[in-house]
């Protein structure tokens, strides 16, 4: 057993569920939203190791380990293949797993990740990026402590990514989210889980053959502004270029939202429940 908390959603009967694997510094009920768009389908959203009420496993973390953690997961939920969801850092986790164990993995469907990022100006290697600043305030916040419940809420609702869509869904996840007890609440994602994490998101030459190996129906949604209602993860046409690595891809670029937005707000979260019931049929050539 991998000992990781997972949140279920929909029927408890409803056959194989879908995996979904959260951000760097997330949680399972990051996917709450996106689950209320398939209540005929049975979700199950881990808490990977580091984060949420999975932040006392140790160390060491880093792409492959979350995906044997997860194959563990899955494992005890039945095997089989069956679809596998990323958003951000999961959509990598969700290659590494379908890499590492192809018979777990029917279809892959990365929102907003999944594919190397490019090294900002002046970089010439992941060694030399500082990960919590690209991060942002997400990032930052794990080094704050806050006073009560109410505190972190007021946090997440200046958060510029969330400034136009404050929604019950942000803050059932940012309540899910503290760890401690008052006046010393805290986020709980452990700070060298999100490092380790982040340092692997560029292109490591096991990560590049990861997605060359994958042989399953791909399909990533791209949001058109990043972390911080800003500049994209991935800009506009980027991510024509790893058709090179994985020939049946399929691209489909959701409008108006932002890297999370594209999950928490229901006009994302549609576009990604309905490329769960697409992805097969998509053209490689799609972008919609």
């Amino acid at each position: 057993m991998s000992g990781l908390a997972v949140s279920a959603f929909g029927p408890a009967d409803a056959g194989p569920a879908l995996l979904a694997i959260h951000g760097i510094t997330a949680n399972g009920l990051s996917w709450q939203r996106v689950a209320a768009h398939l209540p005929q389908d049975r979700l199950l959203a881990p808490d990977l190791r580091g984060r949420g009420r999975s932040n006392d496993l140790p160390g060491p973390y880093g792409l492959r380990q979350h995906a044997l953690d997860l194959a563990a997961v899955l494992d005890a939920d039945g095997g089989g293949a069956r679809i596998v969801l990323g958003h951000s850092m999961g959509a990598f986790v969700a290659v590494a797993l379908a890499a590492a164990r192809p018979d777990l993995v029917a279809r892959l469907v990365l929102v907003d990740g999944g594919f190397p990022l490019a090294l900002p100006a002046g970089a010439t290697s992941a060694e030399d990026l500082d990960i919590a600043a690209l991060l942002g305030p997400a990032a930052q916040r794990l080094s704050m402590e806050f006073a009560d419940d109410e505190a972190y809420l007021g946090f997440w609702r200046q958060h510029p990514a969330f400034v136009r869509d404050w929604s019950p869904a942000v803050e059932d996840y940012a309540r899910y989210d503290l760890d401690g007890e008052p006046p010393h609440r805290r986020p709980s994602t452990v700070a060298d889980a999100m490092l380790q994490d982040g340092a692997e998101l560029y292109g490591p030459g096991w990560y590049l053959d990861a997605l060359r190996s994958l042989r399953m129906p791909v399909t990533v949604l791209r949001a058109p502004r990043g972390l911080t209602d800003a500049e994209p993860l991935y800009p506009a046409g980027a991510l024509e270029a790893f058709r090179a690595l994985v020939p049946q891809l399929a691209i489909v670029e959701v409008d108006d939202v932002n890297h999370y937005t594209i999950l928490f707000a229901d006009r994302g979260a549609s576009r990604v429940a309905a490329a769960i019931a697409s992805a097969p049929e998509i053209s490689a050539k799609e972008s919609t």
